[in-house]
Parts: structure tokens; C-alpha cells; sequence
């Protein structure tokens, strides 16, 4: 089979516009600096960065429920001191027991 006979290879051989337009779309959805792979995943990691802003939000108002509570209540303040910086009072021992992980 002659490749002349057959007609969509001889309208791209004949005329130059359908091979320089899929020259270009292959250039620009590959190898451009702003081709379409470059874009998706772009978007992939704005997915990302979103997921973890929010998260960080949801922290932060957790966090300021908990330094409000800290603030108004000398109880839950002494307790997270002892918990946390392992402070004491005179006179008093304080024994770590840590867990087997």
C-alpha cells in the first residue's frame, strides 16, 4: 500500500498547517515551560497546600480555646505547668513514669 493512497496522510503531507498545528499541541501539552502536565500538577500541590491551611486553622482556633481556658481557670493553668514544664511545689516529688512504646 502505497502511503500516498491513503487521504489524511495526503491532506498533512500537502498542506503544512495540519502538521504545524499538531506539532504544536504535542509541544505545548509536553515540553513548554507551561504545558499541561506542569499545570496539573501545579494543582495537584495547591490541593495540597489548601488541605494543610486548613488543618493549621483548625488548630489554631483549638489553640486559642485553649490558652482562653488557661487564662480563666488557675486550675487547668497549674495542671498543664506540672504536665508540661514539670514544675512542683516546695517539698513535693515528682516521678516520671514513661510507658514501653
Amino acid at each position: 500500500m502505497n502511503i500516498r493512497n491513503n487521504k489524511y496522510i495526503t491532506i498533512i503531507l500537502d498542506n503544512k498547517y495540519p502538521a504545524i498545528f499538531i506539532v504544536a499541541t504535542i509541544w505545548m501539552i509536553f515540553f513548554d515551560s507551561n504545558s499541561l502536565l506542569m499545570h496539573l500538577n501545579l494543582n495537584k500541590s495547591i490541593d495540597k497546600l489548601e488541605a494543610r491551611k486548613e488543618y493549621y486553622k483548625e488548630e489554631i482556633t483549638n489553640d486559642r480555646k485553649a490558652l482562653k481556658e488557661l487564662e480563666n481557670n488557675p486550675d487547668k493553668l497549674e495542671k498543664y505547668a506540672r504536665e508540661r514544664f514539670l514544675m512542683k511545689k516546695e517539698n513535693e516529688d515528682i516521678f516520671i513514669i514513661k510507658e514501653k512504646e
